[in-house]
């Protein structure tokens, strides 16, 4: 269940995030459809705590740079091993694909890092984005690492909402596929979250955390490559995360 009021501070940061410019009151209450007074009242409160201001006094805000200075205090925290950015690096330059890192987050996985594919037609993925654990590949390949009890526990909590043609609908197809995957080298996903979008993963361990590695794109592209693109990632996650960090495949 989200809380509205936290769900609204993000989602005036998100929409700051894509404007890329200051926005009036007015502005955002079109946006979003929320009563002026509410969007007011948040505004207000956003400027009185310093993480908006007035850049040009003429009723339009902007977000300052402490939202800044929280997020770099709180990665410095708990940083992603350098190895990993390393990795997506020479992964989004050797692939020409979406690539991302990510964990587990409940019944959820959870982008950590991401490297959005230059091209036109690409898979669009940033930082913090959450998709349903069971339907992707990074999601299965992350599943795979859990113990057996674990596993079952997990898919029993699922709800089996159908997203797309491919979407698995119950725990069995799932298990299923995660063994179709073992037995493969690399875990896969093809129009089972996101229409017409495909997406190879790996599982992978490191200084004792779980990280899945995926390069998604659309399917005419990615799927003819599927095989080779498993082999890259293989060979670099070993090359920048040593020979016994691929777990499981």
């Amino acid at each position: 269940m989200r809380v509205r009021q936290a769900d609204n501070v993000l989602s005036v940061l998100e929409f700051f995030a894509e404007r890329r410019s200051p926005a009036s009151v007015a502005d955002l209450a079109a946006h979003f459809g929320w009563p002026r007074s509410s969007t007011f009242n948040l505004v207000s409160t956003l400027i009185d705590r310093g993480y908006l201001y007035e850049p040009r006094a003429r009723g339009a805000y902007y977000p300052t740079a402490r939202w800044q200075a929280m997020s770099a205090a709180i990665a410095e925290a708990d940083p992603l091993p350098e190895p990993l950015i390393r990795l997506l690096d020479h992964l989004a330059e050797t692939l020409g694909e979406t690539v991302w890192i990510a964990v587990v987050g409940g019944l959820d996985v959870v982008m950590l890092e991401v490297r959005e594919s230059p091209q036109l037609i690409r898979y669009a993925a940033r930082p913090g984005m959450r998709l349903p654990i069971h339907v992707t590949g990074s999601g299965q390949a992350l599943i795979s690492l859990m113990p057996a009890g674990e596993q079952d526990a997990l898919l029993r909590r699922i709800r089996y909402d159908r997203y797309n043609r491919n979407t698995p609908m119950d725990a069995a197809t799932v298990r299923d596929q995660i063994a179709q995957a073992q037995a493969r080298g690399w875990f896969m996903s093809a129009s089972a979250y996101s229409s017409d979008l495909g997406g190879v993963a790996l599982p992978f361990t490191i200084a004792g955390r779980n990280f899945a590695v995926t390069a998604a794109g659309p399917e005419a592209r990615v799927l003819p490559r599927m095989a080779e693109i498993a082999g890259i990632l293989r060979q670099q996650i070993t090359e920048h995360c040593g020979d016994d960090a691929i777990q499981g495949v």
